[in-house]
């Protein structure tokens, strides 16, 4: 690599004030080899990092002589853990973008709240896996280091009484606080033809108008039909219009009321067509065989319509008889008590929903209503109404893929219960930098590391623990070249006795083979590498500033030649792009031949402004899948649906298996580079929603 024409200022000191943390600023270097990027060289006053015990990662200690990532691409997964919206919804943690609104807690007076926050981070690891299963049924998986909160305040899944490990940690009988999701029913399918009409029959019914009227006059009788449904809520008015619009039913929308200083602005669906009103009269017939779906429906429709949640109590008020009884059919269908209460003087009566917020969330998950202000919980005290004691912690035996986010008020609801916030890779806002364009442009160097690294590595009370480079940036990213940090970190560690993983995507692993082969002869040392794209092209668009697919195989050739036993991460696949059966074994017949022992794979995840960019990217260069793109990721949705992963799955394991990248094949016995170590930790499952490779950085375009 060429570092000629290089521009160095020290002004940049003073323009980023979060270097300071460090020992001290040497430079700041600007180079034609990476127009747009700054390379800021500091004295670190630390190599070693030790992961927070509340972390998910799968290792204790890192190394990462980078911040930033010249490399500029990530791929990110996710598991199906939910958590609860500030919508009121519970989506899986996976699906949930930076910024989005959740409900997270705080301690507001002698009680501790429901309150609005925000998802600021999120990380994505394997690790070993333990299901805390509560009284009341809810599940937990969750990694060790993972805390909840307890009548007796944060605790760790697992702990020991004394030693290192000492901290307090879940037991039985332990009661997390929260509300659980015990029995939670699978959400509706809001486009099954009976769920809709049940959902028109509950809000029509609940609050709209259906009007007849005949006019005689000298020459003949004149008949008015009408409908007319208004609402204040434009959730409920807009599922009300798309949903008589697909039964064929156009209506026309108007201003129906003005806003008072009592009331919100009204507005309103109507249609005057005799025909119209016809059909709408037969679709909200109560059928005699009435399914699950039409009752869900129903509930939905008439909870959008007269339905509301005060002081945490859920209700539902009509004087129709026949309606009380429907609300009540379809709430016992869902297993959720209720009473219904006296009648008022207007005769209008109430079905209340009891036990708390666990059922009432249970209903909303059960039914989906439209408006959402009606399932908003901020400001509700946080009181454990359902059984949350804890009945036992398992150790599962197994890595899997895990996920957490970082919040603004450090933790969120997962599962019902509340979670506290894990280690989350916002390492450049510690710097006053930003995580995303800043995390691909502004690279801190901390040019000492190797010296301090040694300083520590000396001390007594250092114990040899495994270390892992990759967790956070690329060690071997491209100014590897310029600045050679790894071959003295590579020595410091082996003669230090201390094992240790490499993940990345450079092939200037390559330049250390050698250096490693000699560590491996005193401690295990272990060697995964990314490849996502094996068309030369594509692959040039989705990984700028990376290292071709032939040029990764080599270097994963040249490391088996060494002895090493290389893990490769084959993520994203992109679908209609390399998801086919032929490319995908193209891809598994080259790996394999290179010698990598075992393959972990995963699905696109679209990042916001990098799905933008990528949808851009189709209409210019793939027009015919843009419709196919925008089923599988809708709206704000960043994560394949569950249904293309797993058929993926099945398309991918079969091919696996053939090739012998699977692990099954794994050899018992010492070796040089034992697979076993951090990296093929992070690799043990190939479960079709694969665990992120922690070498890459934060996405440019995925």
């Amino acid at each position: 690599m060429r570092w000629q024409g290089q521009q160095v200022s020290a002004a940049d000191a003073a323009a980023l004030p979060g270097l300071e943390t460090y020992g001290g600023f040497v430079r700041s270097v600007r180079t034609p080899e990476f127009a747009g990027m700054v390379f800021h060289e500091v004295m670190a006053r630390s190599a070693l990092n030790h992961v927070p015990a509340q972390s998910a990662m799968p290792f204790d200690w890192t190394i990462n002589p980078y911040r930033g990532c010249s490399h500029a691409c990530s791929y990110c997964v996710a598991p199906d853990t939910l958590v609860l919206r500030a919508d009121g919804r519970q989506v899986p943690i996976g699906s949930l973008l930076v910024g989005d609104e959740i409900i997270g807690t705080e301690q507001r007076g002698a009680y501790r709240r429901y309150v609005r926050t925000t998802v600021r981070a999120a990380w994505r690891t394997v690790k070993r896996a333990h299901r805390v299963t509560l009284a009341d049924g809810t599940e937990l998986t969750a990694s060790g280091d993972h805390r909840f909160l307890t009548e007796r305040g944060w605790k760790y899944v697992t702990g020991k009484m004394t030693g290192p490990e000492q901290r307090a940690y879940l037991t039985v009988n332990n009661r997390l606080m929260g509300f659980g999701i015990s029995g939670a029913p699978a959400a509706p399918d809001r486009t099954d033809p009976e769920f809709r009409r049940g959902y028109l029959c509950g809000m029509i019914r609940g609050d709209g108008m259906i009007f007849h009227k005949a006019y005689p006059d000298e020459r003949r009788v004149r008949e008015i039909h009408m409908f007319r449904l208004a609402l204040a809520d434009v959730e409920a008015l807009d599922r009300s219009r798309e949903y008589l619009l697909a039964e064929g039913v156009a209506t026309h929308t108007r201003p129906f009321a003005p806003a008072s200083s009592t009331r919100r602005e009204m507005t309103a669906l109507h249609t005057g067509s005799r025909s119209s009103v016809a059909a709408i009269e037969q679709i909200i017939e109560v059928p005699l065989n009435r399914s699950h779906a039409w009752r869900t429906g129903f509930l939905s429709g008439i909870f959008d319509a007269e339905g509301s949640c005060s002081q945490g109590a859920l209700r539902i008020s009509n004087k129709d008889p026949e309606l009380i009884d429907l609300m009540c059919e379809a709430l016992a269908q869902l297993g959720v008590p209720h009473v219904v209460e006296p009648a008022r003087a207007n005769g209008v009566r109430a079905v209340r929903v009891v036990g708390g917020l666990p059922v009432r969330q249970r209903v909303f998950d059960a039914c989906e209503p439209a408006i959402t202000r009606k399932l908003d919980i901020v400001g509700t005290a946080v009181k454990t109404v359902a059984d949350l004691r804890v009945v036992s912690i398992e150790d599962l035996g197994a890595e899997i893929e895990m996920v957490d986010i970082t919040t603004g008020t450090g933790d969120f609801i997962a599962n019902g219960v509340i979670s506290h916030n894990c280690f989350a890779r916002g390492t450049h806002e510690y710097l006053e930098l930003d995580a995303g364009h800043d995390f691909d442009s502004q690279i801190v160097v901390k040019v000492n590391v190797a010296d301090v690294l040694r300083r520590e590595l000396a001390k007594p009370a250092w114990q040899r623990e495994p270390v892992a480079l990759g967790t956070n940036t690329d060690p071997y990213q491209r100014a590897e070249g310029r600045y050679r940090l790894m071959p003295e970190i590579i020595g410091t560690l082996a003669d230090a006795g201390t094992p240790f993983s490499i993940l990345t995507k450079g092939t200037l692993l390559r330049r250390d083979l050698p250096l490693l082969v000699d560590a491996a002869s005193a401690v295990d040392v272990t060697l995964a590498m990314s490849i996502a794209v094996f068309d030369d092209h594509l692959q040039k668009l989705v990984e700028p500033g990376t290292p071709s697919a032939a040029a990764r195989l080599e270097t994963v050739r040249a490391a088996t030649e060494a002895g090493f036993r290389v893990t490769v991460f084959l993520m994203p696949i992109l679908p209609h792009l390399t998801d086919s059966i032929a490319a995908i074994d193209h891809a598994l017949a080259r790996i394999k031949a290179a010698g990598a022992v075992r393959v972990v794979y995963g699905a696109l995840h679209l990042r916001p402004g990098a799905k933008q960019w990528y949808l851009q990217w189709l209409e210019r260069e793939h027009p015919e899948l843009v419709s196919s793109y925008r089923g599988l990721y809708p709206g704000v949705t960043a994560t394949a649906p569950k249904a293309y992963r797993s058929w993926l799955a099945k398309r991918v394991r079969p091919l696996l298996r053939v090739h012998g990248l699977d692990g099954s094949d794994e050899e018992e016995g010492p070796r040089r580079a034992p697979i076993s170590g951090l990296a093929a930790r992070a690799a043990v499952r190939t479960t079709g929603r694969a665990p992120v490779a922690f070498g890459e950085a934060p996405a440019r375009l995925f």
